[in-house]
């Protein structure tokens, strides 16, 4: 959008200069001089509102004229009435009655009903006035408004004088339909329909407590250790046969920033496994997870971990159990408590069977003949797939080719894997699996149904987009970040702006859920925008915008977006652990910002061929696309935008030599300390760290 300078639009509406400044500072636009711009949009409704345009349709005003002008008529009329003595009295009456009727016409204004939120232009539109007009009016009311602008009830109070108009304002209606996260009526299964299916059981507990390390024993498998800092921050679904019966597991984390994917775990399960470790008692998260459970009325088994640790005190854990009105079965409750170790494997088969014993008497059926229905446990987009989202088949079964509705979001089951990344055509209850043939990333924790109808599925999601849209234009405006703590201090700034972008969806409910936490009396943490995959050019661009810091969690900027950070001075943190955003966020609220080591990146190089050496491992064959490379940086290997390694620079080659340095627009050969997982088109991205004064 253009500008144009003062002393221009003053000589097109043949003005003094000085005396444009005065009318525009009157209406509160920044001006000082007749060498100050504005934008178009601002010009073109001074003008409009200065030159008087009028539109060729009689406006409200020259209605209320005319009814002016008549009621004059009608009091002339009255006078001349009154004044000739030859009526008879039944003229004097009809006249009178009539004069009545004519000026309650006169006294009348237009009423219109108004469903809320409503912008100028739809306001426009509903009572056929034009919309500069308006704007003209909320300009003279001190509201500087344009056409998307969007009206509340207090506003459209001031409007009603100002345009001798009546409006009864009304609340949008929401749609049955969208009010329930399932369209069209629940289908009853018929009793000799219902087959038994695999329990769902969610593990829960406190953090470190060893739920991640108990699932790895059941499913021989080592996920703990690939954790950033040994805590589990995606939540996963799997599947293991016990005795030739399967068992779905659902781990959550248990760090208290995801208290949403904890709630999300206990909405889809059928049972809780509750970790406790022995040497550490019932904690916060343990609590909690006994309250989302309980809330979701589910059965809850407690594993007592970490009972082979000489500090381990079973009998103080099953005290603190009855605390919480779980009371152990060997003391007279119906809570089953199981002693294991989940490190020596101990009394695994036993804790395994008690799930079972659990599940056979809750009688956990569904019916797999009908349309599939589950819930999302976890999606991102993935570069090379697309959107890609975990589900848990609740009931029915999914179909390759289904048409799939997920609140705002649609699709059609394009590939189903299962959790060893094996396709598979159909998905029976109780099965988790990787759906592709989402049109967006789905939501995590959402429900999600099969419908027959894809058009169905398209307008119902597009109709949610819409009412999502309409409730986004009442969010508040944006404010700046510069001198936070001095501006909040002073009462200048009311919200601090966000822009989260992870590498799932889970992360990022849990980010957004601990940074509003942070919100006080003084700033509210405002989370303006929330994306999965690298931080983009559009990111920054809003950022720039709305003066809001982007926080990327297992994710990096890309190049271009990097490079646009640097040059309209955007601030982007990029953090692999959770606890390190809450504690930046806090400190700039509270002014703590002390010297830290900030990150710079010095250079990046792309891998176009990988070569195996003996005794060394794989090293990276690399093309330095920008900045250097130093023996001594740290080294970050990125694989579609997401952090898949940090570590140390182990060897750097130019042909047969050791180098110190390569520069951009060479070649070189770089090897990673301990890690050999390097394939072509990755980014290996290198950086070191300053101490310098905090700047958030």
């Amino acid at each position: 959008m253009g500008k144009v300078r003062i002393y221009e639009l003053a000589r097109e509406l043949d003005m003094e200069s000085k005396e444009l400044v005065g009318v525009l500072q009157e209406l509160d636009i920044d001006v000082t001089s007749h060498m100050s711009t504005i934008e178009d949009e601002t010009a073109d409704l001074v003008k409009d509102m200065i030159v008087g345009e009028e539109s060729p349709a009689e406006t409200i005003e020259e209605a209320a004229e005319k009814q002016e002008t008549e009621a004059e008529e009608i009091s002339t009329e009255t006078d001349t009435a009154a004044d000739t003595s030859d009526k008879t009295a039944v003229s004097e009456e009809e006249t009178a009655k009539k004069q009545e009727e004519k000026a309650a016409e006169v006294r009348k204004t237009d009423e219109y009903e108004i469903q809320l939120p409503i912008t100028v232009k739809e306001l426009a539109e509903k009572i056929d006035y034009s919309g500069n007009r308006i704007i003209k009016k909320l300009m003279g009311l001190g509201i500087m408004a344009n056409i998307n602008y969007t009206l509340d009830e207090e506003t459209l109070e001031l409007l009603e004088d100002e345009m001798n108009v009546e409006f009864s304002t009304v609340e949008a209606e929401k749609e049955e339909e969208q009010d329930s996260v399932r369209v069209g009526p629940e289908i009853e299964d018929a009793p000799e329909d219902l087959q038994l299916r695999p329990p769902v059981v969610t593990v829960m507990g406190h953090v470190d407590h060893g739920k991640t390390t108990l699932l790895d024993v059941i499913r021989e498998t080592r996920v703990a250790e690939g954790e950033a800092g040994g805590i589990t921050q995606h939540i996963g679904a799997y599947q293991a046969k016990v005795d030739g019966q399967k068992i779905t597991f659902i781990d959550t984390p248990g760090h208290e920033a995801f208290t949403a994917m904890r709630a999300r775990g206990a909405q889809v399960t059928d049972l809780v496994i509750l970790v406790i470790a022995a040497d550490d008692g019932v904690m916060p998260q343990t609590v909690e997870a006994i309250n989302h459970s309980r809330a979701a009325d589910i059965p809850i088994l407690v594993a007592i971990n970490k009972v082979d640790k000489p500090n381990a005190q079973v009998e103080r854990v099953k005290q603190q159990l009855t605390e919480y009105e779980l009371l152990p079965e060997e003391w007279g409750g119906d809570t089953i408590c199981v002693e294991v170790s989940a490190l020596k494997k101990q009394n695994i088969d036993e804790l395994l069977e008690m799930v079972l014993l659990v599940a056979e008497m809750e009688e956990i059926k569904a019916n797999p003949e009908r349309p599939a229905e589950g819930f999302v446990i976890e999606s991102e987009l993935d570069k090379g797939r697309g959107p890609v989202a975990t589900i848990l088949v609740k009931n029915g079964t999914l179909h390759v080719g289904d048409y799939m509705l997920c609140d705002t979001v649609c699709g059609r089951v394009k590939a189903m894997l299962d959790e060893k990344g094996e396709r598979i055509d159909e998905a029976p209850p109780s099965t988790p699996v990787e759906v592709l043939g989402f049109d967006t990333v789905p939501q995590a924790g959402k429900f999600i149904q099969v419908l027959s109808d894809e058009s169905r599925a398209r307008n119902v999601a597009q109709d949610r987009q819409e009412e999502q849209k309409m409730e986004a234009l009442e969010q508040k405006p944006n404010v700046s970040l510069e001198d936070l703590y001095d501006r909040i201090q002073s009462g200048d700034i009311k919200e601090l702006n966000v822009i989260i972008k992870a590498d799932v969806h889970g992360s990022i409910e849990a980010l957004r859920s601990s940074l509003e936490k942070l919100s006080t009396d003084e700033v509210t943490v405002n989370v303006i925008h929330t994306g999965v995959g690298a931080v983009n050019e559009t990111d920054v661009n809003l950022a720039n915008a709305s003066s809001a810091v982007i926080i990327g969690f297992n994710v990096r900027p890309d190049g271009n977006a990097q490079a646009v950070a640097e040059k309209e001075n955007v601030e982007i943190k990029t953090y692999r652990v959770i606890y390190k955003v809450i504690e930046d966020i806090k400190d700039a609220m509270v002014g703590l910002l002390e010297p830290e080591l900030k990150e710079f990146v010095r250079g990046r190089a792309e891998v176009r061929a990988v070569f195996k050496v003996p005794d060394v491992g794989n090293v990276a064959g690399s093309f330095v696309r920008s900045g250097s490379i130093n023996r001594n940086d740290k080294v970050r290997l990125l694989r579609d935008g997401v952090v898949i390694h940090e570590g140390e620079i182990s060897s750097l080659k130019r042909f047969e030599n050791d180098v110190r340095e390569v520069q951009e627009g060479y070649e070189c050969g770089i090897g990673i300390e301990g890690y050999d997982d390097i394939k072509e088109g990755d980014i290996i991205e290198i950086y070191n760290f300053k101490e310098i004064k905090r700047s958030l």
